[in-house]
Order: C-alpha cells, then sequence, then structure tokens
C-alpha cells in the first residue's frame, strides 16, 4: 500500500510502500477512503508535539469501509462507564463506512476513564500520532474508537467532522448556555461550529488575522453577526469565546472582549506562550479553560447532531502525495474550510 509518512521534526513528509497491515484483537482493517488535514499534524511536524515513535503515518481525520477484522476482544464494563450507545461499540460489517478520530486508545481504568474523562486517560494512544493513521490507503483502528459516519455525507465532507467537528463541540460545550460566542480563528474547526451554534439559534462573532477579508467573508456567509480582525473589539461584550487559532498572545485579547462572568477557552492543542496580562482582564469571574482530545461520548453525540443542522463542510481535496502542500497551504491560510486528503 502508499503511506505517507513522518520521519522527524523539521523533515520533510515521506511516500513509501508498505505492506498491507493485518488486524490483531479488536482491531479493524480499514481502506482509507479521505483523510482531514488538521493543525495537529502541523504541530507534529514542526516538532511541538511529540511522535514518541518514527516513522509513524499521520492523519487522524479518517473516513473509510471496513475490510476485514480481527478476532472480537471480550466486552468490558469500562464501556458503560463512558455511555457510549450500542451502535458506536458494536462490530462493524465488512464495507461498513466508519469513521476514525484522534482518541485511538484509553486504558478503561483509571480514574479519568471511570468517572467519564477518558480524554485525560495518561494512558491514552492517538490515531496518527502513537498510531498509524489515515495517510495511506489502508489502516488498522481499535473498533471501539470507530464511530458509524452519518447517511448522506460524501467521504470527503465526512472527514473534517472527526476532529475539526468533534474538537469545536466539545469546546463548545465548555461555554454553556452563552448566547453570543466570540471564534478566534476561523478554519475548518469554526467553519463547522458556527453551523451548530445558528442551529441553536447563538450568535457569533467571527475574528481573523488581519486582513483576511476572505475568511471573513466566508464567516458572514455561514450566519456571523459580526466578522472583523482578531485585534479588533467586538460590537458587544461577548459571553464566551473560544480560540481555535494556535497563539498565545489571544488569551489576553479574547479576555477583554467577553464579558463578566464569561468565558474563554483555549481549543487547541498546542498555543504558543501566553503573555503576562494584568488581573483586572481576568477578574469579574471571568475564565480560562483548555479543550483536552475527546471522548467517545462526544464523537457519538456530535455525529448525531451534524445532520440534524445539518452541518455541511466546505473542502479542498489533495492527492495522497500532496499531503505536504496541504500542510503548507494550511500554515499560510491559502483556503477556507478544511483541506481532506484522498488516497
Amino acid at each position: 500500500m502508499r503511506a505517507i509518512v513522518f520521519d522527524a521534526p523539521g523533515r520533510p513528509l515521506r511516500a513509501l510502500e508498505r505492506e498491507i497491515p493485518e488486524p490483531e484483537q479488536g482491531q479493524l482493517l480499514l481502506r482509507v477512503h479521505a483523510c482531514g488535514i488538521c493543525r495537529t499534524d502541523l504541530h507534529l511536524l514542526d516538532g511541538e508535539l511529540e511522535v514518541a515513535q518514527a516513522p509513524r503515518v499521520l492523519g487522524h481525520q479518517i473516513v473509510a469501509s471496513v475490510e476485514a477484522a480481527g478476532p472480537a476482544r471480550e466486552a468490558r464494563a469500562e464501556q458503560a462507564e463512558v455511555r457510549i450507545p450500542a451502535d458506536a461499540t458494536s462490530r462493524p460489517a465488512p464495507g461498513s463506512l466508519i469513521g476514525v478520530p484522534w482518541l485511538g486508545y484509553t486504558c478503561g481504568e483509571c480514574a479519568w476513564c471511570l468517572s467519564g474523562r477518558e480524554n485525560l486517560c495518561p494512558r491514552a494512544r492517538f490515531t496518527g500520532r502513537d498510531i498509524d493513521g489515515g495517510m495511506a490507503e489502508f489502516a488498522l483502528a481499535d473498533e471501539r474508537f470507530c464511530f458509524p459516519i452519518p447517511a448522506g455525507y460524501p467521504d470527503t465532507q465526512a472527514a473534517p467532522l472527526l476532529c475539526a467537528g468533534l474538537i469545536g463541540y466539545r469546546a463548545l460545550r465548555m461555554c454553556g448556555d452563552a448566547a453570543s460566542i466570540g471564534m478566534y480563528g476561523f478554519g475548518a474547526a469554526a467553519h463547522i461550529l458556527i453551523q451548530v451554534c445558528r442551529w441553536q439559534q447563538r450568535r457569533v462573532c467571527a475574528f481573523t488575522r488581519p486582513g483576511d477579508r476572505a475568511a471573513q467573508q466566508f464567516a458572514l456567509e455561514l450566519g456571523a453577526e459580526w466578522a472583523g480582525a482578531s485585534d479588533e473589539e467586538p460590537p458587544e461584550p461577548l459571553e464566551a469565546a473560544i480560540i481555535f487559532a494556535p497563539d498565545g498572545s489571544l488569551v489576553p485579547v479574547a479576555l477583554r472582549a467577553v464579558a463578566p462572568g464569561g468565558t474563554v477557552v483555549c481549543g487547541g492543542i498546542h498555543m504558543s506562550e501566553i503573555p503576562a496580562f494584568p488581573y483586572s482582564d481576568l477578574w469579574q469571574e471571568r475564565v480560562i479553560r483548555s479543550v483536552a482530545n475527546l471522548t467517545r461520548r462526544d464523537a457519538a453525540e456530535f455525529l448525531e447532531i451534524a445532520p440534524r443542522v445539518p452541518v455541511r463542510t466546505s473542502v479542498r481535496t489533495y492527492p495522497l502525495e500532496a499531503a505536504g502542500e496541504a500542510l503548507e497551504d494550511l500554515r499560510a491560510g491559502r483556503f477556507t474550510g478544511a483541506a481532506v486528503l484522498v488516497p
């Protein structure tokens, strides 16, 4: 099979031929139809997040069909603890279309797993970092961490739901019942989340890089009440803000944009250093919090909601061999919406 692998930070991705892997107990062998590109892939490529063992196939927004399954594993009580619907953990039939997200394994035994917080499991393993991902023609995945793709979604349209959508959804949950939300960085996650917010009758302000008129116009077309540069103030104080851009300097900016009692959610897995800011920016019960990974419950809930909104993704497709080009286009902001690789 063809695969694109990461060797070390700062080195270009490399194409190679590999044997198709054999599924072990509890694993599925998947034929990859599409794999979304994510900013996390850039963080791995740049060495901002560690890849413990290389070479590694990146990619964690995988839409694939089931080719084969390894021997079934025994059911475990931990599945009940995270309260996953039965159809998300039953064995998919050959040919079934499924999605594989960032979270690829949790221990099911620690305090975090047993309290519905498996996203914080210290023994968690992640697709495309600790487990070979979807930048290949075939991939293996733990069947317990695969999800049915909602009906009606083409493969390339579904791929961004599996990280941009899931992380955005978890970040939105951290905002509580906020009626007005600012989104700093209007890329793959924000262009999905704004559709959910509008469906929930929340108001959205979109903040982009200064001068990025295309992204601002894109946000307005998707229902933002206001769109402007990240150094501008919103028309009125916000009840919550989500920072998708990996820029720590936006944290104090967002704090000043939210009303007393407001929440600022840092939605990325990595962020540059947060500069010092006066306590007055945080005072009056403003809150800063991060989002870490996702749970299977998040995935099941969001993938049930997405077709009801309905969420429609805007994608630019690239052939598998152009993975490096797609990542550099993401870095430079050369497209709106999301990028997806097609083997």
